[in-house]
C-alpha cells in the first residue's frame, strides 16, 4: 500500500483524542502531495525515455514494391537489392500496389504503405514487349534497360516514344510524362471541307479523287490489277491556289467517301507541317523529326485512322542537295531521310503522303520519282470561269448586298480580268526583244479573290458605322477593294527583281530577260506617287 492509504488505515482504527487526529490529517494531505509530484515527475521521465530511444533508434527503410507474394510476404526493392519481407496482418492488402513506395522496420517486415512517388528519372520507351514489360532508354549514351509497369499503368496502352517516370530504383514505370520533344502539329478536328466548296480547281479535284480515293474504295479491283497504290502526291502551283486547301479537303472527303461506301467511320489524322518548322541548328534533331512524322502517321494508320501528312513549302527541307545551308548542307542528310521513311522496310500503309510547294523545280528528284511522289497535280490559277465560281463562294446571298449577286459578281470579275491598260501589271521583255504585259487576271489567285471580298465587307462596316445603320456591299466596294488589294498584296515582291516575280509565273526563265511591275498613277493618292 502507498503511504497515503497506511495514514488512512491507521485513522480509522485508531482511537485517539482529537489533537492527534489533526495532525493525522495534515500528515495525509502532505503524502497526497509528495505522490502527485511523484507521479507526474514518473510520467515526464518516461515521456523523456521514450523521445531518447526514439533518436537513439536506427532510420526506417523505404522501398519499392514489386510483388506481392503468397502467404503474407512480398519483393521490396530497397538502394538496388530485391529482398522477400513479411507484411504485416494489419495492414490493408488493397494499399499495397506495384510501383508504391512501402516503410520497413529493423527486421524488413512491410508496415505501412506510402503510395506513389512523385519524383524520379524521366526515360523513353524504346520498345514495348509482348508481356508488357517496357524497354527503355534516354539519349545521354546509357545503356537501356527492361522495367515492368506499375499498377497505375497495368491497363495503359503505351507505344514508343512516351516518356515514363521510373521510381527511385529504377525499377518501375510508375507515371506517364509525354511524348519526348514532339511537336504537336495535329488538326484536332479536319474543317468539313466538301469538294463543292473549292471553286475554280475542277481538273485538279478530279486528280485528287482519282488518285487518292480510288485506291481506299476500290482495293479489291487494285489488288485484282496488280496495282499499287499510289504512296505520294505533290501540289504544285502558284501560291494562294488552294493547294492547302485542297490537302485539307482530301482528308474530310475520303472520310465522308468511306462512310457512304463501307459503312464504317474512320477518323482522320492530319499532320499539317510548314517545311521550314522542321529545320534545327542541332545536328540530328532536323533528321529525328521527319523520323518521328512519319511513326506518328504509321501509329495512327494502324489504330484505324486515316493518317495524311501534308507538308507545305516542301522546297524548304527537300530541295536538291547541292543547294543545302552553307557549312552543313542540311538537305544532304535530309533528303536520305525521306526517302527512307517512303520506301523503307515499314511500309506506309493507309498513309497518305502529300507535298505542296510553289517551287516544285527546286525540289531534289529522288523525291519525285516514281514509287514516292507518284503523282504531280498542277493547282493552276483561276481563269475568268473559274474566278466567278470562288467569287460565288465568298459572296453569299446571306450577305447584304446592294444589288444581285451575279451583277456584282460580273462586274468585278471584268474589272479583274479585263485586258486594258490601267490593268497591266507586269511588263515582260523576251530575249528576242518582243515586249508583253500580264494584266491582273493572269496573277489571280483564290486567297487573292477572298482578299478582295473581305476587304469590300470592312469597307461596308466602316460605311455602316459612320451612318449608323446596315449599309450593303455596293459595286464601288468592291472595285476598290480589287484596286488596293493589288497595291497593297504581299503575295507579291516588293522589288523589281526579275528573279522573284518568275517565281510567280510560267515563263522559262531561259527567255526572258526581264520582268518588272508596271507603274501607274493612283487616283486615290497624290499626283506625285506611283504604286504598281
Amino acid at each position: 500500500m502507498s503511504a497515503l492509504q497506511l495514514v488512512d488505515r491507521i485513522s480509522h482504527r485508531s482511537m485517539m483524542d482529537a489533537p492527534i487526529s489533526q495532525d493525522l490529517l495534515a500528515l495525509r494531505r502532505r503524502v497526497s502531495e509528495m505522490e502527485e509530484i511523484q507521479d507526474q515527475a514518473r510520467v515526464a521521465v518516461e515521456k523523456l525515455g521514450e523521445a531518447v530511444e526514439k533518436l537513439r533508434a536506427p532510420a526506417l527503410r523505404l522501398g519499392t514494391l514489386l510483388h506481392q507474394l503468397p502467404n503474407g510476404r512480398a519483393l521490396v526493392c530497397v538502394g538496388g537489392t530485391d529482398y522477400v519481407c513479411n507484411v504485416d496482418p494489419s495492414l490493408p492488402e488493397a494499399s499495397l500496389e506495384t510501383g508504391g513506395r512501402v516503410l520497413m522496420n529493423e527486421a524488413f517486415a512491410v508496415t505501412e504503405a506510402f503510395g506513389f512517388d512523385k519524383n524520379g528519372p524521366v526515360v523513353r520507351i524504346a520498345e514495348v514487349l509482348a508481356d508488357g514489360r517496357l524497354r527503355v532508354g534516354n539519349e545521354a549514351g546509357v545503356s537501356d534497360a527492361i522495367v515492368i509497369r506499375s499498377s497505375l499503368l497495368g491497363k495503359e496502352k503505351l507505344k514508343q516514344g512516351l516518356d515514363l517516370r521510373l521510381d527511385a530504383n529504377l525499377r518501375v514505370a510508375v507515371e506517364i510524362i509525354g511524348t519526348s520533344k514532339r511537336i504537336d502539329r495535329t488538326l484536332t478536328t479536319v474543317e468539313a471541307l466538301p469538294w463543292s466548296s473549292i471553286g475554280g480547281q475542277a481538273e485538279a479535284v478530279q486528280a485528287i479523287r482519282d488518285s487518292i480515293e480510288m485506291p481506299f474504295l476500290h482495293a479489291h479491283l487494285f489488288k485484282r490489277f496488280n496495282h499499287p497504290v499510289p504512296k505520294g502526291f505533290l501540289l504544285y502551283g502558284p501560291p494562294g491556289c488552294g493547294k492547302t486547301l485542297l490537302g485539307k479537303a482530301t482528308a474530310h472527303n475520303l472520310r465522308c467517301q468511306i462512310r457512304e461506301k463501307t459503312g464504317e467511320d474512320h477518323p482522320e489524322f492530319f499532320l499539317n507541317v510548314k517545311g521550314p518548322e522542321v529545320l534545327n541548328m542541332w545536328l540530328g534533331e532536323s533528321e529525328r523529326q521527319v523520323r518521328d512524322l512519319f511513326s506518328q502517321c504509321r501509329e495512327k494508320a494502324a489504330e484505324g485512322h486515316l493518317a495524311f501528312l501534308f507538308i507545305d513549302e516542301a522546297e524548304s527541307i527537300l530541295g536538291t542537295r547541292h543547294a543545302g545551308r552553307v557549312g552543313s548542307n542540311i538537305l544532304s542528310t535530309l533528303v536520305p531521310m525521306f526517302c527512307t521513311e517512303m520506301d523503307g522496310i515499314e511500309a506506309l500503309h493507309n498513309v497518305v503522303v502529300i507535298i505542296a510547294s510553289n517551287r516544285a523545280d527546286l525540289i531534289d528528284p529522288a523525291i519525285l520519282r516514281p514509287g514516292r511522289i507518284d503523282r504531280k497535280i498542277r493547282v493552276r490559277r483561276p481563269d475568268q470561269r473559274a474566278a466567278r465560281e470562288i467569287y460565288q463562294l465568298y459572296l453569299t446571298e446571306s450577305l447584304p448586298l446592294a444589288e444581285s449577286r451575279d451583277e456584282l459578281v460580273s462586274a468585278v470579275l471584268n474589272a479583274h480580268y479585263e485586258h486594258s491598260e490601267a490593268n497591266r501589271f507586269l511588263e515582260i521583255t523576251y530575249r528576242s526583244g518582243r515586249r508583253d504585259y500580264l494584266h491582273r487576271g493572269d496573277l489571280a489567285s483564290g486567297a487573292i479573290i477572298a482578299a478582295v471580298v473581305e476587304r469590300a465587307k470592312e469597307y461596308a462596316i466602316k460605311r455602316s458605322i459612320e451612318k449608323g445603320e446596315e449599309c450593303p456591299i455596293t459595286k464601288a466596294d468592291l472595285l476598290k477593294a480589287l484596286s488596293h488589294e493589288y497595291r497593297e498584296n504581299e503575295l507579291f515582291p516588293p522589288s523589281d527583281i526579275t528573279e522573284d516575280w518568275l517565281k510567280l509565273t510560267d515563263f522559262d526563265p531561259g527567255n526572258v530577260v526581264r520582268l518588272a511591275p508596271c507603274r501607274h498613277v493612283d487616283p486615290d493618292q497624290a499626283p506625285e506617287a506611283s504604286s504598281i
